[in-house]
């Protein structure tokens, strides 16, 4: 298919795809967008960063057309309120020309601004699962209106724990409707899942399951501790050209925290932000559009990002910390060499980490090629604390694999309590200071 002009989209459509800087679709989109059109429930698997948003979202407008009564018409579900932010931006992009009213429902702030848009009356509704399910139990959502029901993401709303309430949303929408599911992984438990509420659907299944996108290029340095880790992408970062436009993911707050710092430090407060759960709405907004918009060079990230961060020519992603969720290391990756793009993506591995690359090498179907640590950076002693926390995660590792192991800590503990009982003399005996035996005293 040569163009969009082939789906035979409206003009208004036309023209908004047009300005928007969209040729030729995707390979989803050209797969997705005719079924969507003729009223199929589609269940869509396709790499991130492939124009997923793009190939739901087209149909939909052609088949709303304009606005209509009060109810919302279509509801869209998202994992996370950055997804959601991002698909009601294209929303607003492709539904240029037309009089379509969208609705964008998350929690982390007050609701009274969400009810009084909603009172207003919308045709569309992107919702995160908690603040939509609130708002419609207190009486601010009629749902007799749906006809689509769109779930984003799907597999990351069941980690996050949205199953009883995606069970619940799907009691209080009528049954007749059409629906889409989306997303870049697909296990076998939203399949089952999907089965509750897709009828006979078209399974469009552009790449296989969790295949990074093609435009990625893959490394992996394998980094001993958190201090070589630092040198480590200080050095890489030194190539300012090359390197312009930089995510790195962290697993958690204090290590996002942690390396914030030590790159504001480095690089100065105006090319450095960061975002994870504990900032605010506020923050993150404008931490993520003054990226977006090229006024900071590095976003530091908890996996708060991995999704729906949609950023064109980002250079770099870097896995400061690989992830222990394996599937989230295709969306972290995703966030580069999108639409057609080339990028890089480069995961820092210490010994502890080892056994969960080799899981995602298994999720992916190939090898992450792996390279020496440049000459150029100190290689920094592990320290007592951290070798210990490694050592740990092994033993943890293991028991995982072998419940019978009992662990290098567990042998360690018992072989001083064994040392120390083959020291204790024998029952009734003492020694003296020669090691030949004495008399025992008299009480």
């Amino acid at each position: 298919m040569a163009s969009f002009e082939d789906f035979k989209l409206n003009k208004q459509l036309q023209n908004a795809i047009a300005e928007a800087g969209y040729t030729v679709p995707t390979e989803i989109q050209q797969k997705a967008i005719t079924p969507i059109l003729a009223g199929q429930d589609v269940m869509g698997i396709a790499q991130t960063g492939t124009g997923k948003t793009a190939a739901f979202v087209l149909p939909m407008l052609m088949k709303l057309k304009y606005a209509q009564g009060d109810d919302p018409r279509a509801l869209i579900l998202s994992p996370t309120r950055e997804l959601a932010m991002q698909i009601e931006e294209h929303i607003g992009l492709f539904s240029a020309y037309l009089d379509l009213r969208t609705v964008l429902l998350y929690g982390g702030l007050g609701p009274k601004t969400q009810k009084e848009q909603l009172a207003k009356g919308c045709d569309i509704i992107v919702a995160t699962p908690g603040r939509f399910l609130d708002l419609y139990l207190e009486g601010d959502i009629n749902t007799k209106s749906l006809k689509f029901l769109v779930m984003d993401e799907a597999d990351k709303m069941m980690d996050m724990g949205f199953i009883s309430k995606i069970h619940r949303i799907l009691e209080v929408v009528p049954r007749k409707r059409q629906n889409l599911l989306f997303s870049a992984t697909m296990g076998e438990l939203v399949r089952k899942i999907a089965g509750d509420f897709l009828a006979f659907p078209t399974v469009i299944e552009v790449t296989e399951q969790a295949t990074p996108a093609q435009t990625v290029t893959q490394a992996l340095y394998e980094v001993p501790n958190l201090k070589t880790k630092l040198n480590l992408l200080q050095h890489l970062l030194r190539d300012d050209e090359s390197f312009h436009r930089i995510i790195v993911f962290c697993k958690t707050k204090t290590v996002a925290n942690n390396v914030f710092h030590y790159l504001e430090r480095k690089y100065g407060q105006e090319q450095v932000r960061v975002i994870h759960a504990n900032k605010g709405q506020n923050t993150r907004i404008n931490s993520i559009n003054a990226f977006k918009e090229g006024n900071i060079r590095i976003l530091v990230a908890t996996d708060v990002a991995a999704r729906g961060l949609d950023v064109s020519n980002v250079s770099h992603v870097f896995n400061f910390d690989v992830p222990i969720v394996i599937e989230d290391y295709v969306h972290r990756i995703g966030r580069t060499g999108r639409a057609f793009h080339e990028g890089d993506a480069i995961t820092f591995c210490n010994p502890a980490e080892k056994y969960y690359v080799d899981k995602i090498e298994k999720l992916i179907r190939q090898k992450i090629p792996v390279y020496s640590i440049p000459d150029e950076v100190f290689v920094e002693k592990t320290d007592y604390q951290e070798s210990q926390a490694i050592a740990r995660e092994i033993d943890n590792q293991k028991r995982k694999e072998n419940p019978d192991f009992k662990g290098a800590f567990h042998e360690k503990k018992h072989a001083l309590k064994d040392n120390s009982r083959a020291k204790k003399p024998a029952r009734g005996k003492t020694t003296s200071r020669n090691g030949k035996p004495a008399k025992l005293r008299k009480k």
